[in-house]
């Protein structure tokens, strides 16, 4: 379909003269003959480009500009002005109120025509761009709806409420960063009695929807009754066990993604914890004795298919002792500099805070850090479970 150039000037020789030429180059050709014409056409077809005289009686050409500038419709359509005033103020004021170029009387055909063409492109160009730019924020608006809707999913998935036991107490914290991350836990009993109780915490990794649906698939795994965990009323999954289950069944293959693990069994009788580890930040056992421990046993992350089995550690707990699960996401945020929180500062806090009641801890690593991060939002979510042994 040829495009539509609009000729607006009071002389017919000058608008037969410019629409034969233009007609000649494949354009389809409107004429109006005075300004008052011109903005009606204008606003009418909509054309894709105007030649626009300036001497005209009545509304000259930058009253037409200026008026075309201001409505919705014509505000895009690029303006070439057509004139003999060749006084550099003449041309600036033309550029000023909206016009694209000026071309002075008398002109040279092959140049106004090349003009022509140059605008008509830069008209094209422009469009194309302002589409894709309208595609691109309706792609992001859907995205980030979507974003939305799995930080939703993945939140709805941390427990509502821990485990009440006289044996133990729990408090944990979870900040979300603005990209969707992949951390999850949760605590729950292994019998009626309350007496055995399971936890895990798990960190996949990138981040987006693919973490937050592997996330997602993983905490149903690891549901109780699965399979994985109680096998029958008699025979309960060690954590060695649950880690080589998942190593099994999520490859890296299967969805891209790697995840670290903790998974333990707190044993309230015996006061004793069992765990394993994946790759995951060692959990951080505080007691009386100085130092802390560091829960280190277990085996590489999920999702290299057996390579190594995962070993097994066993602590007894003697009643005041707390154990701090977190994921990399507290290590590893970093203030405005760029600097790093690191773990010995997470140790050194929790050493000097052992002696709290674990929800007072809780609070009080979330302050550290925000004191840290200075207002900065972390890059990963950050995720902190406490769990203090009150004595069998």
């Amino acid at each position: 379909m040829a495009e539509r150039i609009l000729v607006i000037d009071d002389s017919d020789d000058s608008r037969d003269l410019i629409g034969r030429f233009l007609e000649k180059a494949g354009y389809e050709v409107m004429a109006a003959t005075d300004g008052q014409d011109g903005l009606t056409k204008a606003l009418a077809a909509e054309p894709d480009l105007i030649l626009l005289d300036i001497m005209m009686p009545g509304m000259d050409g930058y009253e037409v500009c200026e008026t075309l500038k201001k409505e919705a419709r014509t505000r895009d359509i690029p303006v070439i002005f057509l004139s003999a005033l060749g006084e550099s103020r003449d041309k600036i004021r033309g550029l000023e109120i909206g016009g694209a170029d000026y071309i002075t009387k008398p002109f040279d055909r092959g140049e106004a025509l090349a003009r022509v063409r140059t605008h008509l492109k830069i008209s094209r160009l422009t469009r194309e761009v302002m589409v894709a730019n309208r595609e691109l924020v309706d792609k992001q608006q859907r995205l980030d709806e979507d974003l939305q809707a799995a930080a939703g999913i993945q939140q709805s998935l941390l427990p509502k409420l821990l485990p009440t036991t006289a044996a133990f107490d729990m408090a944990w914290k979870y900040i979300p960063s603005e990209a969707i991350g992949g951390d999850i836990f949760n605590v729950f009993p292994l019998d009626g009695d309350g007496e055995r109780l399971a936890f895990y915490m798990i960190d996949v990794s990138g981040h987006g929807v693919p973490s937050a649906l592997v996330t997602v698939s993983v905490s149903q795994s690891l549901q109780p009754l699965s399979g994985r965990i109680i096998k029958n009323k008699n025979n309960i999954a060690s954590p060695g066990e649950v880690l080589t289950a998942l190593d099994q069944e999520y490859p890296i293959e299967r969805f891209d993604k790697y995840f670290t693990m903790v998974y333990g069994i707190l044993d309230a009788g015996e006061g004793v914890l069992t765990y394993s580890s994946a790759g995951h930040p060692p959990p951080v056992h505080l007691h009386e004795r100085s130092p802390y421990d560091l829960l280190d046993k277990g085996g590489p992350i999920i999702g290299l298919g057996g390579r190594v089995p995962f070993e097994e550690g066993a602590v007894s707990l003697t009643q005041g002792d707390k154990v701090i699960l977190y994921t990399d996401g507290v290590s590893e945020c970093q203030d405005a500099q760029g600097s790093f929180y690191g773990e010995q500062r997470f140790y050194q806090l929790l050493e000097t805070m052992k002696k709290k009641p674990i929800a007072v801890m809780m609070e009080e690593i979330v302050k550290d850090i925000g004191t840290f991060l200075s207002g900065v939002k972390p890059r990963d979510d950050i995720t902190i479970l406490g769990i203090e042994y009150r004595g069998g």
